[in-house]
């Protein structure tokens, strides 16, 4: 027998002597597990309803969290509806909530697929991720949960409303560490930082991992601790089984994993071990985890009511946590520090609290430029903890890690159509007093080509201010073609060349909201065919127009999506005013044989909106809608006329045809988004759109042109697709609707996403 066992043998037997004139302690121990750990859960649930007394608790990693807010005075009923929350599914997948984004701070949607990141000093070493999950949301809500409880008890576990302890591995001494007193958000972080799933955190200076490296059942911390008359363990974990030739799987866990033994060394004591068929990482059969631990425990209660004879009502319990409950001091931050490797990183403080001015802020305040400062792209860790201080406020201690400073983003769009696009993009990030990135891309393929680089510099800031330079370069070529797969393709009959750069200055108003003035100069050639009709020794029309633009935006998005999205909200309402020079030369399929050379000014307003106003479980509906006013004049044809207009494409792929009877100064369009998710990730979505003109050009037998009656011309666009949102894009299958045209339906399969860069003024 080992030393260790024989130690907890003696120790029960000197210790578990009846005590007279002592009622009976109880010690409850939770083994860790992942989502399987939730059984815990049901456990607790089913001990409560009987009156079963729980006097100390004990857990490793997802134990740890379940005994944790157990600890801290949450109900089993409070904690189970907690783990049936969206902010727990939220803390699981390493997502957070749409209004916890920054948009300030966000990319502007692309075709990026996959990012890798990496270190001038090097590429390797500092580049292969530790995590693949954010533990962004999942830090804050364990400090919000029991951070600050732990703190309100001056750190120290025994002073909870249930005496408590948790253990984690220290990988450098190999050894299991306990904790007893501390930050207690950071203790259970720590415990359940399962390896390559979240990023280790380090305590009193060592880095962590998952507790059940080294002792996935902590009776012995619950004997030598609190030596309970009795203990009443929760087992769902198991040893590794003998690592095999083939696997490197099973090599790697036992490694890093040391046996547990999950027995009870004293027979006064009861395993209840649940019977289940949740899965480690299935955290979205939280309920089902739930009722195994619930019905196993049942299953078992007889027994544990014939050895445990103290009783605890329901009544007792909830008046006692009301109790506990009024000794929480509610967060009162007055004051930040931070602690880093990289000198850099000193003022990111300011980003959270205003330097010049007094403030004291709450956790709903404190969250929103928590997350604020998380979504900076220079900072690629945060970990928080409550500070008390003496004149009964906070100080919030976060520790910071820099992001490698250069990121490069691949992607595209695959389609069965001629539509194919490749994307590609570098960025190059610094942090410091200022805050900047340097980043450039490229789009290729024969349907879409783009080059565009951008230097972007910001100042730390509570409300930071973004000022970007930029220039753009865009090509269009557009062919007359719905054909699918290998089908042939008319010669192209239309060719778009974009040419701009200028500067933008956005602010942030809120998390999810931004506004931007922008000032550009461009350049535009639009080469074309008047006719569909045209032989291989015509000439193409050119019309060339440079000049100014200057707009004003307004943007708010919680989309959960860049594209295909199922919940959120967007509004986006910009208005531009654009000056410039046209020049028209016509070819041999003009209706005119002279240059046409003329000055235009005009003013564009245009407002998107989309809305999941339903969302009610695998069903969502959302409106989406758009309307434009612009007061551009005639060019010197009809086609070099309509190029210069805004066109309606809600449906993304209608912005890879030339579609004219989508073309107008001034339309309105209103639409639903009927979605069905008929699995995780997998979506049944119908797309339909009422596009009504207000007025649109027309062009008359001799070639000259004239605004239509008002509200003529309208029109309808649908799709019909399934998509399937995969971990770098979406894979779809959509059927398109364009009822003016002569082959209405267009099939096509794809990969990737149909984004483009920002058109120069239209």
């Amino acid at each position: 027998m080992k030393t260790n066992h024989l130690y907890l043998l003696l120790f029960c037997l000197l210790f578990t002597l009846p005590s007279f004139g002592q009622e009976q302690r109880i010690g409850v121990v939770l083994s860790g597990g992942g989502a399987t750990g939730l059984c815990h859960i049901g456990v607790l649930k089913a001990l409560e309803e009987n009156e079963i007394p729980v006097d100390y608790i004990t857990g490793t990693s997802a134990g740890a969290l379940v005994a944790s807010m157990y600890a801290t005075g949450f109900s089993p009923e409070q904690i189970e509806a907690y783990v049936l929350s969206e902010e727990f599914q939220l803390m699981t997948t390493g997502k957070v909530r749409p209004d916890q984004h920054f948009l300030l701070h966000e990319e502007e949607p692309n075709g990026s697929m996959i990012s890798f990141s990496f270190s001038k000093d090097s590429i390797l070493r500092k580049s292969l991720p530790t995590n693949f999950n954010s533990s962004s949301y999942l830090d804050f809500e364990m400090l919000k949960n029991i951070g600050i409880v732990g703190a309100s008890r001056n750190y120290d576990f025994d002073s909870l409303f249930i005496p408590f302890r948790c253990v984690a591995s220290d990988i450098e001494s190999k050894k299991s560490i306990v904790f007893k007193d501390g930050h207690l958000n950071a203790a259970v972080r720590a415990s359940m930082t399962f390896p390559f799933f979240i990023k280790p955190i380090r305590v009193n200076g060592i880095l962590l991992f998952d507790g059940g490296l080294y002792n996935n059942f902590p009776t012995d911390v619950m004997y030598e601790d609190f030596n309970p008359d009795f203990i009443i363990g929760s087992n769902v974990s198991y040893n590794a089984a003998p690592p095999e030739e083939n696997s490197l799987i099973s090599q790697l866990t036992n490694m890093l994993v040391s046996p547990t033994d999950f027995t009870l060394p004293c027979e006064e004591g009861i395993l209840i071990e649940p019977d289940t068929d949740v899965a480690t990482f299935s955290f979205s059969n939280v309920e089902q985890a739930i009722q195994d631990g619930y019905r196993s425990t049942i299953a078992n209660m007889d027994s544990i009511k014939a050895q445990i004879s103290r009783r605890v009502s329901h009544q007792e319990l909830t008046q006692r946590r009301i109790e506990f409950r009024k000794l929480i001091k509610p967060i009162n931050v007055t004051s930040i520090s931070s602690t880093t490797d990289d000198k850099e990183l000193r003022h990111t403080r300011l980003s959270l609290i205003k330097s010049k001015k007094s403030e004291s802020l709450s956790i709903d305040k404190l969250e929103k430029r928590y997350f604020r400062l998380y979504a900076t792209p220079q900072v690629d860790f945060i970990y928080p903890v409550i500070e008390n201080k003496a004149d009964g406020t906070h100080n919030l201690a976060i520790k910071v890690r820099k992001s490698n400073e250069f990121k490069l983003d691949v992607g595209g769009h695959i389609s069965s159509r001629p539509v194919n696009t490749g994307y590609l993009g570098l960025t190059y990030q610094t942090i410091g007093n200022l805050i900047t990135k340097t980043h450039i891309e490229s789009y290729f393929g024969k349907f879409y080509g783009s080059a565009k680089a951008d230097f972007t510099i910001e100042f730390p800031a509570v409300y930071p201010i973004s000022l970007q330079s930029y220039f753009l370069l865009n090509r269009w070529d557009y062919f007359r073609s719905f054909a699918t797969f290998f089908e042939d393709v008319h010669p192209s009959f239309l060719v778009q060349n974009e040419m701009y750069g200028g500067l933008k200055v956005s602010l942030p108003f809120g998390n999810t909201i931004k506004s931007s003035l922008d000032a550009r100069l461009f350049g535009l050639e639009d080469s074309y065919y008047q006719t569909e009709n045209f032989l291989s020794t015509d000439t193409a029309d050119v019309t060339r127009f440079e000049g100014f633009s200057g707009s004003w935006s307004f943007l708010q998005n919680s989309l959960n999506r860049k594209q295909f999205a199922t919940n959120g909200h967007f509004v986006e309402f910009k208005a531009r005013y654009v000056y410039g020079e046209e020049l028209s030369i016509p070819g041999t399929t003009s209706f005119q044989n002279f240059d046409v050379r003329r000055n235009h000014s005009w003013i564009n307003l245009g407002l998107t909106y989309q809305s999941f106003v339903v969302n009610k479980g695998f069903f969502h509906l959302g409106l989406h809608g758009q309307a434009v006013f612009n007061s551009q004049s005639f060019f010197a044809n009809y086609t070099a006329t309509l190029l210069a207009m805004n066109e309606f494409s809600l449906v993304p792929d209608a912005k890879t045809f030339f579609l004219p009877e989508y073309r107008a100064p001034q339309f309105a369009a209103a639409g639903l988004n009927v979605i069905a998710t008929l699995r995780k990730n997998l979506d049944l979505r119908v797309d339909a759109y009422f596009f009504q003109p207000i007025l649109r050009v027309v062009k008359t037998d001799n070639g000259s042109l004239v605004f239509s009656d008002y509200f003529d011309g309208e029109t309808v666009m649908g799709s019909a697709s399934i998509v399937y949102h995969t971990l770098i894009g979406p894979l779809r299958a959509s059927l398109n609707y364009f009822p003016k045209q002569s082959d209405p339906f267009s099939f096509q399969i794809s990969f990737g996403y149909a984004l483009f860069n920002e058109r120069a003024i239209r």
